[in-house]
This record gives structure tokens, C-alpha cells and sequence, in this order.
């Protein structure tokens, strides 16, 4: 009991079958994939893909425990080819040996491993070797070779639930690795793991040693505060969450929710996003979203990144906040974002058009004899400045129309504009 008591606490909850997995009942419950590959005796490759502390390990350890298989792991953060190939000679020796032994090779943060490495698993996962199991908090469609992915089943793991980080804390309390804790404290810390076990687990452990030092025999959410600090929550800037929450951000001005919009900012820049990137991010839905349905946009965002560059953090960033307010109210058109990527997909496919005689350039003598610029008319010398009837477009798209405002905004007296002159223009060809 002593050995016991001296490991960490992660490793002391950590669930010895699937009946003690708190959460992911979406995999393990009842009928569900992973029960079903765990109960069916046959081990298969699999991706499992989640954030930190959801249990990518626990459930690799448990399917090698169910499979009565040796269980080795490798770190790709650490690792490398040697590691792989170390890995080859143990499974080799146990398929070969006297109990014959199924062999499961887990591979931690397996998106750290470059192509060439992954590439390395592909012809002992064919012949059966081992079963590999890679656990990522990246999107495998982008981080795994599509080689690898193709032989193995994804299962996508989701942060565990407030009810589920309970469980971890009753159970804690239960071998009384933790005194008693009040429920104010248990609810923050519940917030402060933010979904992840694994922190949940550690801030406990943490809180533990604090406790004994000033023999506490309870906690109170005011010591808690007092010893965990300014509450932090998990921010990956680098990975999924952060483009998750990012297209939150830009979904919620796009759909004109101020107060969305104003959250899922704070969250970034409270996560640790570069104010400088959210700036530049203003600025592309600005132009995106918002378009000439109210110019100013465009300019408020450009003067937010330029009051950001001179006031720096935190002062310049409710200039920021100004903006993603002002973008959520602000009209929505996408209207240039359309036009400009449907001329975008027209020229890449379409044949190079000489550009009509009429609008060419004619420096020289010789063009002009050659009819360059012959017959082009000056728009302002045109009554109202509008060569009514006069092309513009090549040869073969006469007529084409790319641009089609919306109506709302400035985009509503743009389009009265514009079916005017093309009334005009209507009448110049008639």
C-alpha cells in the first residue's frame, strides 16, 4: 500500500477496465464502436483523436490489457526511428516466442512524427506484426499520412463533461488521496481543468501537497484561489481549438451576434492569441463579410490594428473589441467575395482574351497604326461621365456579370447604380 500511495495520483485513478472510464460513452457505452472492437477479441489499428486528458492512453492501455497484448509506447515528441525500430524487434520476438504475444505499439502525439516516420509503421501494420494504435490532438486528415490513415479507424474522443471531472474528484476523495473539498471549490475547479483529466488530476495533487503542509483537513474555494492563482483556461495557439475558436469568432460577426462575437474574441486574446493576428483577422472579414454593404468597415478594422501597433497590450485591444462589435452590426454583403472568386475560377480555366483593340495601350506611333486604342471613348467627355453601350470585357463574355449586390447597406443605392447604367449601357448597344 505504501508503493502505492507514493505514485501519482493520475496513476492511482487510473481505470483498470472499461467499466471505471469516465466519459466517451459515445465509444464505450453499450453497443457503441470501441466496446464492440474491445468485445469482439480482435484488436485493429486506430487513431484516437481528442483533446489532452480525454483518455487516449488509458483506453490504448485497456484494449492491450483486453487483448492480453504487450503494450509499448512511444513518444513522438521524444522519439524517432530508433524507437520504431526497437519496437519492431520487441513484437517480433514476442509473435515468435514461446506465448506467441500479440504486440499494440502506441504512438503518443503520432502528428509530431514527419512522413517518413509514420511511413515506417505502414508494413508492419500490413503484416500483422502489431497493432497500431496513435493518439493526436491534431485533425488526423491533416497530420497523418493518408497511407496510415487508410489502415486505421479513427475514433474521436470529446473533453469530458462537468459531471464526469465530479467523478474524478469523488473518486480522489474516496482513497482519500484529497481532503474534503466544498462545492464552490469543486465547481472551479471543475472550470479550471476546462475538460481535461489529466489537469484536473494534476491541480488536485498539487492541492493535496499544499493542504497536508498547512494540515488542512478541507478545502474552501477562497484558499483555493488564494493557492491556484488567476484562473487559467486550456489554449492550444497552435492547434485545433485555437482555429476552432477562431471560426467561432469570424461565424458569429458574419451572423451579426455583437455579443458572441465580443466572447469568443476575449476567449483568443484570454488564451493567449497574438492581438496583432486577430487584428489582421478583423481586417480579412471586413473585407469578406461586410464588403461595400458599409465600406467603413474596412477602415475601422485598419485603424483598430494601427491603434493596436501604438498603444500595444492591454490598452490597444478595446480598439480591437470596438471593431468586432462594429462588424457584427455592421450590413453583410459578400458579394466582391463571390464576384471575386467566381472571375478567380472563370480565368484559371478560361483561354487567355485579347484585350479588345479599342482599350489597348498606343504609345507608340507604330501601335496606333496598328488601330490600337482606335475608337475608345473618353468617359468624361460622355454626357453624365458614362460611355453608354461602350465593352469592356473580351471578346466572348460580353454581357457577363460577376458583381451582384445585395440589398443591404450601401450596397442597396450600388445596385440602383448599376441597373441604371446597365439600362443605359441597354439602350447605348440598342
Amino acid at each position: 500500500m505504501a508503493t502505492t500511495a507514493h505514485q501519482p495520483l493520475a496513476e492511482r485513478l487510473r481505470p483498470r477496465t472499461l467499466g471505471e472510464v469516465i466519459g466517451q460513452q459515445h465509444l464505450l457505452g453499450p453497443s457503441m464502436p470501441l466496446r464492440i472492437a474491445f468485445e469482439s477479441g480482435q484488436p485493429h489499428s486506430c487513431i484516437l483523436w481528442g483533446p489532452p486528458g480525454t483518455g487516449k492512453t488509458t483506453i490504448a492501455r485497456l484494449m492491450a490489457d483486453a487483448f492480453d497484448a504487450q503494450f509499448l509506447s512511444i513518444s513522438a515528441v521524444l522519439g524517432g526511428v530508433k524507437d520504431i525500430r526497437e519496437a519492431v524487434e520487441r513484437a517480433t520476438a514476442a509473435r515468435d516466442g514461446l506465448e506467441q504475444q500479440r504486440t499494440i505499439v502506441f504512438v503518443d502525439e503520432v502528428h509530431r512524427f514527419n512522413k517518413s516516420q509514420q511511413d515506417a509503421f505502414l508494413p508492419h501494420v500490413e503484416s500483422g506484426l502489431f497493432t497500431f494504435i496513435g493518439a493526436t490532438t491534431e485533425n488526423p486528415s491533416f497530420e497523418v499520412n493518408s497511407a496510415l490513415l487508410s489502415r486505421a479507424a479513427v475514433y474521436v474522443l470529446q473533453s469530458l463533461g462537468e459531471d464526469d471531472l465530479k467523478q474524478i474528484v469523488a473518486r480522489a476523495q474516496a482513497i482519500q488521496a484529497v481532503p474534503a473539498i466544498d462545492a464552490a471549490a469543486v465547481d472551479r475547479l471543475v472550470a479550471y481543468a476546462d475538460g481535461d483529466a489529466r489537469r484536473l488530476l494534476n491541480t488536485l495533487e498539487t492541492l493535496a501537497v499544499a493542504a497536508r503542509a498547512e494540515k488542512l483537513d478541507h478545502i474552501t474555494d477562497e484558499w483555493l484561489l488564494r493557492v491556484l492563482g488567476e484562473r487559467m483556461r486550456r489554449y492550444d495557439k497552435g492547434g485545433e481549438q485555437f482555429y476552432d475558436t477562431i471560426s467561432a469568432l469570424h461565424k458569429s460577426v458574419r451572423g451579426s451576434d455583437p455579443d458572441a462575437a465580443l466572447y469568443w474574441f476575449v476567449r483568443m486574446l484570454d488564451g493567449g492569441a497574438d492581438p496583432r493576428y486577430m487584428a489582421r483577422r478583423l481586417v480579412r472579414m471586413a473585407s469578406e463579410d461586410i464588403g461595400l454593404a458599409d465600406p467603413r468597415a474596412l477602415r475601422l478594422a485598419l485603424d483598430a490594428a494601427e491603434v493596436y501597433e501604438r498603444l500595444g497590450t492591454p490598452e490597444g485591444e478595446l480598439a480591437l473589441a470596438e471593431c468586432v462589435v462594429y462588424l457584427a452590426i455592421a450590413p453583410k454583403s459578400n458579394a466582391v467575395y463571390k464576384a471575386y472568386n467566381a472571375v478567380r475560377a472563370l480565368v484559371k480555366t478560361d483561354s487567355t482574351r485579347p484585350v479588345p483593340m479599342h482599350l489597348r495601350n498606343a504609345p507608340t506611333k507604330l501601335m496606333k497604326e496598328l488601330d490600337y486604342g482606335k475608337g475608345y471613348r473618353y468617359a468624361h467627355d460622355e454626357e453624365g461621365g458614362f460611355a453608354a453601350g461602350e465593352r469592356y470585357l473580351p471578346q466572348g463574355l460580353e454581357g457577363q456579370v460577376f458583381y451582384e449586390p445585395v440589398e443591404r447597406g450601401l450596397e442597396i443605392r450600388i445596385a440602383e447604380k448599376l441597373r441604371d447604367l446597365r439600362r443605359r449601357n441597354a439602350e447605348g448597344n440598342g
